[in-house]
């Protein structure tokens, strides 16, 4: 009689994407936006504040904007700003990463797709309609629909939650330290595709049971090849 097979010898069952640095290559914009909020609110941006913010939700990142920046709108003000000119930027041109569509599109076909990622509703919902792949993901999952961003692991808890699998066989697709660092806490299998801009630390990275250089290298037997850690 055979043994049930482990956790670990069980196939994936779903993939969760990120959306900034993984699908989109918006961090620049994104950093680019909150500083020009700053700078026309006569606020001042801080050594540190780009890598800070990376991860957090609308409600932390805006918070972090107004009280140690020095923005004295209120921080439901500052998100409206900030997504005002990062829209923008992406209805001029959405900086998809080389290789995105054909990634979701192929692994779409293999298994149920998720998106976690700390953008907000309104910012998910653009992209996808702008990049043709709205009807791609079965679940998406915003930051501000829980309680605490990454690198906590509640945004992707939630996407396997509301897809139904248990998060040892779901597989994430990551690129920051912040978001490994979720992923990982959530008992997820990871893959790493390092943000070139703004690379993990060697200790997150190192977190990943891949690692890939692009999108176009992220084919479905490396998806099947990666195992939960621990």
């Amino acid at each position: 009689m055979k043994s049930p097979k482990s956790k670990k010898e069980d196939p994936p069952r779903a993939v969760v994407f990120d959306l900034d640095g993984v699908l989109v290559g918006s961090e620049a914009l994104w950093d680019r936006a909150r500083r020009a909020v700053v700078a026309d609110a006569g606020g001042a941006w801080r050594d540190g504040a780009t890598r800070d913010m990376l991860g957090m939700s609308s409600t932390e990142w805006s918070r972090y904007v107004h009280e140690r920046l020095g923005v004295a709108a209120p921080p439901e003000e500052i998100v409206r700003r900030v997504l005002a000119r990062l829209l923008d930027e992406y209805r001029r041109s959405l900086p998809l990463l080389p290789g995105a569509v054909t990634a979701v599109e192929t692994l779409g076909s293999h298994w149920p797709l998720g998106l976690a990622t700390s953008s907000n509703r309104e910012v998910i919902d653009e992209v996808l309609a702008l990049a043709g792949l709205g009807g791609r993901f079965a679940v998406t999952v915003t930051s501000e629909d829980v309680a605490r961003g990454k690198p906590a692991p509640d945004v992707y808890l939630a996407a396997t939650g509301a897809l139904g699998v248990d998060p040892g066989t779901a597989v994430a697709i990551e690129d920051s330290t912040n978001g490994l660092k979720a992923a990982a806490a959530a008992g997820m299998r990871v893959i790493a595709v390092p943000n070139r801009e703004f690379p993990p630390d060697p200790g997150a990275l190192a977190l990943a049971g891949a690692v890939v250089p692009t999108l176009e290298s992220l084919t479905p037997d490396v998806v099947a090849s990666v195992r939960p850690p621990g």
